[in-house]
């Protein structure tokens, strides 16, 4: 650590008191100092490893991919890549890197850089191959071969057209690493990082802090803070006294109940992004075998009074799959399932399921599961009101996890679920498609087939046409929405608190925090 660095986390140590084991009374931190409460200290800082949206709000400060999401939207925009060009098969993509781009550790980010990153995740003789694992490298399954005809070309050419490609690019396990880095420190690179973003890293104190400071080097504009600081405090209601007792500048995923106290002194940020929280239902063993009984559970849970009460309108009720942030890819007419349990029942009689018995898994937490076990039970009365009993079993995230992405099996009649997504495509694809099953390595833990679903699916993602890949959603929402292989509960509206002093600051659509634009009072 150079000796500025050294000074620097002085300075910090000597300012932040309200730290784990600490009062929670804090001194002032520096104007040119932010600090992010997380909701869990991150897994890795390696954007080919990490998977977590908590993560992902630190990388995306470090790293900088080809493209990017332009601020407050989904689209993508230049970022390492000044420009790029698509062949008018499809298959081939060629990218102009910006001159002169260094990675923090002073090594150039040219285009052998690049493809060494690609090479990485995808070839297993690769001499990194065996920095990962790489869990979400099926973003860039469809490359055939990556080139680099000279330092500041890229060629990618895909195997088969692929629409979502340019929108894998702009999300974290598109970004760009340092080759030096990663073969000097191999599978420690994810505690040490080293991107070409507008802040550079400092310090990881495990389950107390992580420190980056602004890149003095970088590309762009610099950025406005010198430092950020992220502590990670996994309890909602402790990261919540400490905004209010002044050790925070930003408090990220703030509890429904707490929201209210943050109205006076405080700016509250809340957006609906591309988040569905849902429940996945078993299609191959046991009463929800039958779509009757599948439409059933829709129709007998009242998504508004959970959105409105359990989640206190941080939420908005789900009609389908598709959240409204692809709004070009959602039928904006579509009804959904109503809450109607009269409905219910009279589907439940016709299939003959009155009083059928389901065991239901609930997370005790997790990112984007938003109050998981208050809802599980709101949607056990719910169920039990229509005739269902239903037994609930909670589990810890990750041993949750472990046994739903599994598959449900024939133990499990349903199980809580939440994603975040960056395309239309990435949900359905991973989730409901025949191929996407888990003894296959995909996600469909209900085990749902449906051979023009898995049609529409594929037509959609090889169409460059915008509105007819549109078009091609929104048919395969409706067959989605008809089968029922999951009840839809609600879109999160994401939210953050940050102190009056504190400007420039925006949630993105993408749950990302871009901080290069921030500042303090």
């Amino acid at each position: 650590m150079t000796g500025f660095r050294r000074a620097l986390v002085g300075l910090l140590l000597g300012a932040l008191l309200a730290l784990p084991g600490a009062p929670l009374r804090a001194a002032p931190v520096p104007k040119d100092v932010l600090v992010v409460g997380q909701i869990a200290e991150p897994a890795s800082l390696d954007p080919a490893v990490s998977t977590a949206t908590n993560d992902f709000r630190i990388l995306v400060n470090l790293y900088e991919g080809l493209v990017r999401y332009r601020p407050g939207t989904l689209d993508v925009e230049p970022a390492l890549a000044e420009r790029w060009t698509v062949s008018d098969d499809g298959l081939t993509y060629r990218f102009t890197l910006r001159p002169g781009v260094t990675f923090h550790d002073g090594t150039p980010c040219d285009s052998l850089a690049v493809k060494f990153n690609f090479d990485r995740m995808l070839d297993r003789t690769h001499p990194a191959a065996d920095t990962g694992p790489f869990p979400l490298a099926f973003f860039f399954a469809a490359i055939d071969r990556v080139e680099a005809p000279d330092p500041l070309t890229v060629r990618i050419t895909l195997k088969d057209p692929f629409a979502p490609f340019l929108s894998n690019l702009a999300y974290p396990t598109g970004l760009i690493v340092s080759p030096t880095a990663v073969m000097t420190e191999g599978r420690g690179f994810g505690r040490r990082p080293v991107g070409t973003g507008p802040f550079r890293f400092v310090e990881w104190q495990g389950s107390r802090r992580l420190t980056i400071e602004r890149n003095p080097d970088y590309w762009g504009v610099p950025a406005k803070l010198r430092a950020v600081i992220f502590r990670p405090v996994s309890d909602p209601n402790t990261r919540a006294m400490e905004m209010l007792a002044g050790g925070l500048d930003v408090m990220v995923e703030v509890p429904a109940d707490a929201l209210s106290q943050f109205r006076d002194g405080f700016r509250v940020h809340e957006q609906a992004g591309p988040h569905l929280w849902f429940l996945i239902l078993n299609t191959r063993h046991g009463p929800l075998r039958d779509r009757r009984v599948r439409q059933a559970v829709n129709y007998a849970i009242d998504k508004r009074a959970i959105a409105d009460s359990i989640l206190q309108g941080t939420a908005i009720p789900a009609k389908g799959p598709t959240a409204p942030a692809f709004a070009w890819a959602t039928d904006p007419a579509a009804m959904g399932y109503p809450y109607d349990p009269d409905k219910a029942r009279a589907l439940l009689r016709e299939a003959g399921a009155e009083g059928a018995t389901l065991t239901f898994s609930v997370a005790e937490g997790g990112s984007g599961m938003l109050d998981p076990v208050a809802m599980g039970t709101a949607i056990q009365a719910n169920l039990a009101a229509v005739g269902l009993s239903v037994t609930i079993e909670t589990y810890e995230w990750n041993s949750f996890l472990a046994r739903v992405n599994g598959g449900l099996g024939e133990a499990v009649d349903m199980a809580e679920m939440a994603w975040m997504t960056n395309d239309p495509d990435t949900l359905p694809y991973l989730t409901l498609r025949s191929g996407a099953l888990p003894e296959a390595g995909g996600f469909n833990s209900g085990y749902y087939a449906n051979p023009e679903l898995d049609r529409l699916l594929e037509q959609a993602r090889r169409s460059g046409d915008r509105a007819e890949r549109g078009r091609l959603y929104r048919q395969a929402e409706r067959i989605i929405v008809e089968d029922a292989p999951w009840a839809f509960v609600a879109h999160w509206k994401q939210n953050a608190v940050t102190t009056a002093a504190v400007r420039g600051f925006a949630l993105e659509p993408s749950f990302f925090l871009l901080l290069d634009r921030v500042s303090k009072d």
